[in-house]
Formats: structure tokens, sequence, C-alpha cells
């Protein structure tokens, strides 16, 4: 590894020949990665596969423009370097490689490429003194620039009203269903489930540090399991849920914090001040899952309200019970 860092070169000390090697090696290897976006979203977002398959094309025909610029100043080897070869030349950070990327991910790291390429030959174009190579880099940053205004093109060509809309309404379910619905079901599971053995504890005790104790157990055993769960039981290409471990670190997170949140009050010596604190806490967690559930899951908000507050008072009373007998 500290080989490879050691043998790499500066920006500053390539030849203009090397600097158009590196310019078209890049070309190629975006030219993959808009191929790989577009595979991977042709099953659910065909409009958008055909925007990646354009701009691929895009980088194609930059790509042939170098070459021949470099058989007609360099003749037909073209030196063999990459950016890893390059120190501070700009990355491809690898999420192309990653499963289940969200829609909006795709736009948002193919925007990235095109404006981290068109900085980078501006910032060098303005370090060099070099006429010559001042005005290759300038046109290098120019035509990443074209790549974004293409881009647009493309996208009014391919992403009509409807299509933009109807794979904007794919892209929040699939986030619900990855996303939201797990981690609801963790939240609503460490902040109800944990309230009996917390409380119990709490009026069984009044002791606040051997409260919190049971609850961080509770709550932190609680995430484990339900993120263990949520993980194995369903590897999402059935149902369409998304990767297992995105939502197994979801639920297993949510439902960590949500028995965490009215554990954490009793690190307050005083009991009573603790308690009450901790009954805050509850009120508020228990209308955030009401809210969530009316805002992602479009159940109404006073049915919601109902549902998780009786739940959560059937529960603390449980607890509150069992623990002053």
């Amino acid at each position: 590894m500290l080989s490879a860092l050691t043998n790499r070169r500066r920006f500053a000390d390539l030849t203009e020949q090397e600097v158009l090697a590196l310019a078209i090696s890049s070309e190629e290897d975006d030219a993959r990665i808009y191929r790989s976006f577009a595979q991977r979203l042709r099953a659910d977002f065909p409009a958008s596969a055909e925007v990646f398959d354009g701009m691929a094309v895009e980088e194609d025909g930059h790509r042939q423009r170098l070459i021949d610029l470099h058989r007609a100043r360099f003749g037909e080897v073209i030196p063999l370097i990459r950016r890893e070869h390059v120190a501070g030349f700009y990355a491809r950070r690898p999420v192309w490689l990653a499963q289940n990327l969200s829609l909006d991910a795709i736009r948002g790291e193919a925007q990235a490429m095109e404006q981290s390429a068109e900085a980078f030959y501006t910032r060098a174009a303005a370090r060099t003194g070099d006429a010559a190579t001042r005005k290759l880099l300038g046109d290098l940053a120019a035509a990443e620039a074209t790549h974004d205004r293409h881009a647009k093109e493309l996208e009014d060509r391919h992403l009509t009203g409807d299509a933009r809309g109807e794979e904007d309404q794919k892209a929040k379910r699939q986030f619900i269903l990855t996303w939201v619905q797990p981690g609801l079901a963790g939240l609503m599971d460490g902040s109800v489930s944990t309230l009996a053995p917390i409380f119990a504890t709490a009026f069984a005790t009044q002791d606040t540090w051997t409260t919190f104790l049971v609850g961080t157990a509770a709550s932190v055993g609680a995430g484990i399991s339900m993120g263990f769960t949520e993980a194995a039981h369903d590897d999402g290409v059935l149902s369409g849920r998304g990767s297992p471990w995105k939502r197994g670190i979801a639920s297993g997170v949510m439902t960590t914090l949500g028995g965490m949140g009215h554990a954490l009050p009793y690190l307050i010596p005083d009991f009573w001040t603790a308690t009450t604190i901790a009954m805050i806490v509850v009120f508020v967690e228990l209308w955030a899952i009401a809210w969530i559930q009316n805002r992602y899951m479009e159940t109404p908000f006073l049915r919601a309200a109902l549902q998780v507050v009786l739940g959560g008072a059937l529960v603390f009373a449980a607890g509150a019970l069992i623990g002053g007998g």
C-alpha cells in the first residue's frame, strides 16, 4: 500500500501527452460507470436508464475526439496512465459497485462526477504556465462542462413529466420499503416494548442507576434482535424491499434509540425528576411515531395517534403496576 502511494506521479510532473492519456482513460471509465448505472436502473426506471445510456455515448464521443487529438499530436501509442497513478487527481467513489442504489443517489453521483472533472481541469489549467498545456486543460474543462448540458438535454428528451413522476414515485416507495418501514417498526418496538421493564424497574427499586442499566440492556438487546430479524427474514429479492442489511440497520438502530430515549433520563440521580423527564420523552416518542405513520405510511394522524398512544399507555400502566406492586 505504501509503495503504491509513493510511486504515484504528481499531476504537475505529467507531460502533455500523459495528461491527454489520463483524460482518455478517465472518459473510458466514466462511460463504463454510466453504463453500469443504466443497467442497474433499466428494470425499474427505464427512462432514466436511457438518460445514462445517452451520457455514456457522449463520453465515448469525447474519448474519440481526445484519441484523435492524441493521434495528431503524439502518434498511435497512448501511454497507460489512470487516475490511481496520479497524486491529487480527482477520484471516483465506487458507489456503482453497491447494490440497491437509490435513483436519487445515482443521479447525484452522476452530477458530482461531471462537476469534479470540470473543476479539476479548470484548477489545473489555472496553475500551469505553459501555454499549450493551459489550452489543453481548458479544452478538457470545457468538454466536461458540456457534459452537464447534454445530460439535461437527454433528461428533457427521455424523462417526460409522466415518466419522471412515475420514477419518482417508485423511488419514494423503495425508500419507504427499505428505510422508513423497518425503521418505524423498530422505533415502535423500542419505544413501546421497553416501557414495561424500564418503568417496572423504576417503581420497584426507585434506583435510577439500576433503572438505567436495565433500560440500556433492554434497548440494546431489542435493537440487536430486531436488526438481525429484519435482515434475515427477507432478502428483498422477491418482495422488492431492498437490501436486507440496510433494513436491518434501520430497524436495529431505531429500536435501540426508541428504548434509550426514556432510559437516558435515569442518569439523573433524583428519581422523580428522572421519571418525569422519561414520561415526557415517551410522550414525544409516541407522537413522533404517529407523525411518521401519517407522513410516510399515509395513516390518518388521529387514528395513528390513538393506536400508538393507547398502546403505549397500556404498556406503561402494566410496567408501573407490576413495579409498584
